[in-house]
C-alpha cells in the first residue's frame, strides 16, 4: 500500500480480558509439541488487543489497522472478530466488542459511503486532494459494499454469542435503515447514487474512471460498489462476493426487523432486497468455465463482461463459505475454489517457499499470509488445514507476525510487518484447529 507521511496515534495497550489470558494457556499445553507454532499464536491473538484497541470515553471503542492510524470498517470488525466466541461470560470483552459496534453506528451515520474513519473530527485524510464529498471524521471515502455488510456481521454475530440486545438503540435502528438505503441507490448507481470519487495521484485502481462515477453497468437487481476489499477500484462494479455478503447481511438484518425492533414493515423491504440480489447473483454472477465449470465470477458490468479472478481480501472467492453465503461443498463454490487456486487466476503464484493467492494490490509473486488462511479456514479436510498452518508458520521470516504479501520464493521480503487483521485471521484457524483436535 502506498504510503503518505502518516500522523502518529497514541493506542495504550489494554489489560488482556481473562477468556483471552484463558485461551493463551490453553495454546501453552496443545501447541507446546510445536514451539514457533506456539509463539506465533501468542503473538497474534492478542495483538489487536495489545496495539490496536482504544476504549473511548463515550463507551466506544476505536480500532486502528495497524500501521496506518484509522479505522476501517471491514478490518476493524476481523480483527476483534476471533474475541466475539469467548465474551458471552466476560465483561471486559463484551465491553470492547459493543463499544466497537456503537462507533461503527456512529460511522455509519456520519457517512456511509466511506471505508475508513479518524478517532476524533482532526481532518486527517488518506489523500486530503481526494475529490469527493469528504468529512473531517472521514480518513478514505471508497465506497466497498462489503465496509456496510461488515458493520452487520459484527453486531449480528456479538448478538448471537453473547445473546445481549443492548447495542440495538435507535441509533442502531437508523444507521440499519441507512445502510438499506444506501444499497437501494445502488442497485440504480447512474441514475440515482450522489457518489463520485477520483483521486489524481498517477495509480489508476485508487480512482473511479469516467469522471468518478465508475464504468458503466447495466441493471441487474444486484448492488454498485466502487472499490473492493483491497481499496482497488472495481474492474466491473457488480462484485459478485461483495453481493454475496449483502446477502448474508439483509437476512441477518431480517432477524433484528423481527425479533429485535418488531418492524415488520421494514422486515418485508430487506426481505425484497435479499431476493432481488440474490437473484441478480445467480442470473449474472456465474461463469461458465470452459476447464472448470460453472463458477463464480469476481466482478461482472451486467452487460456479459466478466473479471475472472480472486484476491486475498475478504470478501473474495474463497471466502464465500466463511461470510454464510452456500455452504464449502456447494458445487459451484469447489469449482471457483478450484479455479482460484489454478494458474488461470491471474493472482495465483508458487514459488520455493509457498503457493497461494495474492492481489493486484501488492507486486506480482506476492502471496498474503490472509489468502493461506482463508484457505485452511474453507478447507474440507485436516489436511488442506494442516498444510496451510505448516506454511503460515513457515513464511513469518522469523518476526513472529503475520504480514501483507510477501514473496513466493522469498519470505523474508514483504509488506507491512504491523497489519493486525492479518493476525486476526491466522489466530481463527488455528484456534480453530485447536478445538477441532486436529494440532
Amino acid at each position: 500500500m502506498e504510503q503518505f507521511r502518516l500522523p502518529k496515534i497514541d493506542m495504550p495497550a489494554l489489560e488482556l480480558p481473562a477468556a483471552v489470558q484463558s485461551v493463551l494457556s490453553e495454546a501453552e499445553e496443545k501447541l507446546a509439541h510445536r514451539p514457533k507454532l506456539l509463539k506465533l499464536f501468542k503473538n497474534c491473538f492478542p495483538n489487536t488487543l495489545e496495539t490496536t484497541t482504544k476504549l473511548m470515553e463515550d463507551g466506544t471503542t476505536f480500532v486502528i489497522t495497524g500501521d496506518i492510524p484509522a479505522s476501517w470498517l471491514r478490518d476493524s470488525v476481523e480483527q476483534v472478530i476471533h474475541y466475539v466466541p469467548l465474551a458471552k461470560e466476560d465483561a471486559d470483552l463484551q465491553r470492547i466488542i459493543a463499544g466497537l459496534i456503537k462507533r461503527h453506528i456512529q460511522y455509519v451515520q456520519i457517512d456511509p459511503y466511506a471505508n475508513a474513519f479518524n478517532e476524533t473530527s482532526n481532518d486527517w485524510h488518506w489523500n486530503a486532494a481526494d475529490k469527493t464529498d469528504m468529512s473531517p471524521w472521514v480518513w478514505e471515502r471508497k465506497f466497498e459494499i462489503d465496509s456496510l455488510c461488515f458493520v452487520v456481521r459484527l453486531a449480528y454475530t456479538y448478538w448471537k454469542e453473547t445473546g445481549r440486545a443492548d447495542i440495538f438503540d435507535a441509533g442502531f435502528k437508523a444507521a440499519m435503515r441507512t445502510i438499506y438505503d444506501v444499497f437501494r441507490t445502488e442497485q440504480h448507481h447512474a441514475e440515482q447514487s450522489p457518489y463520485r470519487f477520483m483521486r489524481n495521484n498517477g495509480i489508476p485502481e485508487d480512482s473511479l474512471q469516467n469522471q468518478g462515477l465508475g464504468m458503466p453497468v447495466n441493471y441487474t437487481g444486484m448492488i454498485w460498489s466502487g472499490f473492493r476489499s483491497s481499496d482497488d477500484a472495481c474492474d466491473f462494479h457488480y462484485n459478485i462476493p461483495g453481493n454475496m455478503f449483502a446477502v448474508v447481511a439483509l437476512r441477518q438484518m431480517q432477524e433484528f426487523a423481527e425479533w429485535v425492533f418488531r418492524d415488520l414493515e421494514f422486515l418485508e423491504e430487506l426481505k425484497q432486497l435479499e431476493l432481488e440480489v440474490d437473484h441478480g447473483i445467480k442470473l449474472y454472477g456465474i461463469y461458465r468455465h470452459p476447464e472448470f465449470g460453472p463458477i463464480y465470477a469476481y466482478e461482472t458490468d451486467g452487460f456479459g463482461n466478466y473479471c475472472l479472478m480472486d484476491d486475498a481480501g475478504t470478501p473474495g472467492i474463497m471466502s464465500i463459505p466463511y461470510l454464510g453465503y452456500v455452504t464449502a461443498d456447494d458445487p459451484i463454490y469447489q469449482n471457483s475454489r478450484r479455479f482460484a487456486l489454478s494458474k488461470e487466476n491471474p493472482f495465483y503464484f508458487e514459488g520455493k517457499a509457498a503457493k497461494g493467492i495474492g492481489s493486484p494490490h501488492t507486486p506480482k509473486d506476492y502471496i498474503w499470509h490472509m489468502a493461506l488462511s482463508m484457505q485452511g479456514i474453507t478447507a474440507t479436510t485436516a489436511e488442506e488445514k494442516l498444510e496451510m498452518i505448516s506454511m503460515l508458520e513457515a513464511t513469518d521470516a522469523d518476526t513472529g507476525f503475520m504480514h501483507e504479501g510477501f514473496h513466493a520464493d522469498d519470505p523474508t521480503v514483504f509488506t507491512r510487518k504491523w497489519f493486525a487483521w492479518s493476525n486476526s485471521l491466522f489466530s481463527q484457524l488455528v484456534y480453530r484447529a485447536m478445538k477441532d483436535g486436529i494440532l
